[in-house]
C-alpha cells in the first residue's frame, strides 16, 4: 500500500515549480479559458477509507510495484500504472506509464494545488472527470452493491474536491448502471453534492451498452437536474488492462460517439426531454458537419409516415444545438466551427494527461485562433463551458 504520510512533489522533477507558482490562486472575476474535458488523480486511499468496511479488500488500492505504484482493481488481471495520466508538461522521452506516487503533482488530489496549477497556464476554470482506466474497473462492476459504494465513494470525494472552489473546478459525478432506479436515486443525491455540475454515462442505466426504453426514468431525472450528461469517448463494459502505448492511441476517440447521438435522436430521447443537453468529451468534432449533412439526407429520404411514427417531425440536426463536443486539438473543426455550431463546441486542455499542452495551452489557442473572430473565439474557449455547467452560479 502506498503511505499517504510521504508528501508528493518533496523530491520530485516537479519541486521546481514552488518557486514559480504563487502560494495564493489568482483570484478570477471573469473567464477567459476554460478547459471543458480535464481530470483528477484520485488518491490512493479514496476508496478504501470510503467504502464499508465489508468492501475494503475488494475496492481499488493503490501497491508497490517494481517500476513504480499501480492500481489494484478487481476484474483486472495486471497492476494499472498511471504516469500517462499524471505527464502534461513533459517531453515525448518522458512519461513512462510507470512513476511512483510521489511523482504525481498534487493538484490532481489537492484542490489548493490545482488551483495554483491552473494559473501555470493561464487556465480559469476545468471540468474534471476520473481517470478513465480507474472509471471503467467501477463502471464494469457487476456486483450491484459493491459497483453503487464505489460510486458514492467517488462522487462524495469530487464533491468535496470541487466544491473546494466551485467557480473553477466542476465535477462529473458518475452514474451507477446496476439498475434504472439506482441511477435516478445518484442523479438525485449527487445533483445536491457541492460542486457538481453534470453526470457522467459509462454505461446505460441497466447495464447495457445499447439503449432501451426501460432508461426513460433517468433521462427525466437528469433533465429535472438541469445538469448535462456527459459521455467522455466510449461506453464501454470491459475491465481495464495494462497500459500499452500504440502510435494509434487516441487516433480514433470519436468512433462510438455518432452511434449514442443516433440513440438519443431516433430512439425519441431528444425529441421527449427538450431541456437535456448532451456533451460528447474527447471525441473531437471534425467529423460532426458530415454527421448532420448524411442524418439530414437520410431523414428526408424516408417515408414520412415512418417520420411519423417515430415522432421525430423535425430534422436530426435540429438537436445539434443540445449536443456539445469537447475537442484537445482539431484545427479541421475550428475551420468548420459553423456548420458544427459555434455554440456546441468547447475546448479542453486533458490536464494532467498526455494529451494537454500544459504548461503552454495559450500558445497553441493564439495560432489556432488567429483568424476568428473574438465572439466566436471567447465562446469556444470559455462561454460554452460556463453556460453549459452552470460554472457562474453558486454551487
Amino acid at each position: 500500500m502506498v503511505d499517504l504520510t510521504t508528501k508528493p512533489l518533496a523530491n520530485s522533477k516537479w519541486a521546481l515549480l514552488n518557486d514559480y507558482v504563487s502560494p495564493t490562486p489568482i483570484a478570477r472575476t471573469s473567464y477567459r479559458l476554460v478547459s471543458a474535458d480535464s481530470h483528477v488523480n484520485e488518491p490512493p486511499d479514496l476508496w478504501t477509507s470510503r467504502v464499508p468496511a465489508r468492501f475494503r479488500d475488494r475496492a481499488p488500492r493503490m501497491e508497490r510495484f517494481g517500476k513504480g505504484h499501480g492500481w489494484v482493481l478487481e476484474g483486472s488481471a495486471d497492476p494499472i500504472p498511471f504516469g500517462r495520466n499524471a505527464c502534461a508538461g513533459l517531453g515525448p522521452f518522458e512519461g513512462d506509464p510507470w512513476i511512483t506516487w510521489e511523482e504525481v503533482r498534487p493538484g490532481g488530489w489537492d484542490p489548493a494545488a490545482r488551483l495554483r496549477e491552473q494559473d501555470v497556464d493561464g487556465v480559469d476554470a476545468e471540468v474534471l472527470f476520473p481517470t478513465p482506466r480507474i472509471s471503467y474497473s467501477i463502471i464494469a462492476n457487476h456486483d450491484g452493491e459493491f459497483h453503487l459504494a464505489l460510486v458514492r465513494a467517488y462522487n462524495d470525494w469530487l464533491s468535496e474536491y470541487a466544491g473546494y472552489a466551485p467557480a473553477r473546478l466542476a465535477g462529473m459525478a458518475l452514474l451507477p448502471n446496476r439498475g434504472v432506479a439506482m441511477a435516478v436515486a445518484e442523479v438525485e443525491r449527487a445533483a445536491q453534492l457541492p460542486g457538481i455540475r453534470g453526470f457522467l454515462m459509462g454505461l446505460y442505466p441497466d447495464g447495457n451498452l445499447d439503449m432501451t426504453p426501460e432508461c426513460e426514468p433517468l433521462w427525466d431525472a437528469i433533465e429535472a437536474s438541469g445538469m448535462p450528461l456527459t459521455i467522455h469517448v466510449t461506453l464501454t463494459d470491459t475491465h481495464p488492462g495494462a497500459h500499452r502505448a500504440t502510435l494509434r492511441e487516441g487516433v480514433s476517440r470519436f468512433v462510438d460517439a455518432p452511434g449514442r447521438i443516433e440513440e438519443f435522436i431516433y430512439g425519441g430521447v431528444l425529441q421527449r426531454h427538450p431541456r437535456l443537453r448532451l456533451v460528447f468529451v474527447e471525441v473531437d468534432a471534425g467529423w460532426v458537419p458530415y454527421f448532420k449533412e448524411q442524418a439530414d439526407n437520410r431523414w428526408l429520404r424516408n417515408s414520412p409516415k415512418l417520420r411519423e411514427q417515430r415522432n421525430l417531425t423535425e430534422r436530426p440536426s435540429s438537436y445539434f444545438d443540445r449536443i456539445a463536443f469537447t475537442y484537445i486539438t482539431d484545427r479541421f473543426a475550428l475551420r468548420n466551427r459553423r456548420d458544427i455550431g459555434i455554440d456546441s463546441l468547447m475546448w479542453s486542455s486533458d490536464y494532467p494527461h498526455g494529451g494537454s499542452d500544459y504548461p503552454l495551452s495559450w500558445r497553441m489557442i493564439e495560432g489556432d485562433f488567429a483568424d476568428i473572430p473574438a465572439g466566436e473565439r471567447h465562446a469556444i474557449l470559455a462561454g460554452n463551458a460556463v453556460r453549459i455547467f452552470g460554472l457562474d452560479t453558486a454551487r
